[in-house]
């Protein structure tokens, strides 16, 4: 792989990730951020690029070949916003957009931001570019987050697993996708070795942080009630509570060997990922 690939959300989780791990290659690449004052290494190339102003994305994105593009906060709008984006990439002469998209993206899939990515994935369909698709199932590195402060998950996941996978492991593949051939027109969904539930996800963190965890799986109507107080919009709302409710209707409960194949490495297990948050 010989063009230019430009980053998206290069501060990001995913998108710092990956910039590292593409500097280990040594490969042309173009990091693009919202506040170039971020990133002060003199080695890297760096350009301003806001979703919510497409004419600077489509300035920095002349002259790149591949566009690795993570997908924009959660908004009401975000679909409007990336298919902007996509334009954008087109009308700079973008070649191939890898876009970072969600596991059981559907136009009525029941995590209501999963619909979001089926949007920008159609958008990237028609815009006539090569492209490569990576569905990530639910972070592993956020679950620990869902715990309250009395040390209990609350969501309307019943007993519905996830086959959860840590943001390293999404960067690993996404790395390999960038900088080798034969991704074209493809679809990877990225997740861990097994799927659990929630309840077993509590045993988990139990035993390996040493904090006692446990999960309580509401009903839709407390899943609102409980976050209530947040302020939160409802679009908003509608995002968290759905983010449960799909691992509910067995949505999340996927299982690939995607990230051995592209990576050469088995896929991070959560216990094992719990392991490393203690050390």
């Amino acid at each position: 792989m010989t063009g230019v690939i430009a980053i998206s959300g290069a501060t990001g989780q995913i998108g710092g990730r990956v910039a590292q791990r593409l500097a280990h290659h040594e490969l042309p690449s173009r990091l693009i951020v919202r506040n170039p004052g971020k990133l002060r290494d003199p080695g890297v190339e760096v350009a301003l690029g806001d979703f919510n102003h497409p004419d600077t994305l489509e300035q920095a994105l002349v002259g790149v070949d591949t566009f690795f593009f993570v997908s924009a906060p959660e908004s009401k709008d975000r679909a409007d916003v990336q298919r902007r984006v996509v334009d954008a990439a087109a009308q700079a002469g973008v070649r191939r957009i890898v876009y970072v998209s969600f596991v059981s993206a559907a136009p009525d899939c029941t995590f209501t931001f999963g619909r979001d990515h089926w949007h920008t994935e159609q958008a990237i369909r028609a815009s006539g570019l090569d492209f490569t698709f990576l569905r990530d199932n639910l972070y592993q590195d956020v679950i620990p987050l869902f715990a309250g402060d009395d040390g209990v998950i609350r969501g309307p996941a019943a007993d519905g697993k996830v086959g959860a996978v840590t943001r390293d492991d999404v960067a690993d593949a996404a790395a390999a996708v960038l900088t080798t051939h034969g991704h074209d027109g493809q679809t990877y969904d990225l997740t861990g070795p097994r799927a659990f539930t929630f309840t077993e996800a509590a045993a988990m963190m139990t035993e390996v942080l040493g904090r006692p965890i446990t999960y309580h799986a509401e009903t839709l109507d407390e899943a609102y009630q409980s976050r209530e107080s947040y302020g939160a919009a409802q679009w908003e709302l509608d995002g968290w509570v759905t983010s449960y409710e799909a691992a509910a209707t067995g949505e999340l409960d996927v299982v690939t060997d995607s990230v051995p194949a592209l990576t050469g490495h088995p896929a991070t297990d959560f216990r094992d990922y719990l392991a490393t948050r203690t050390t």
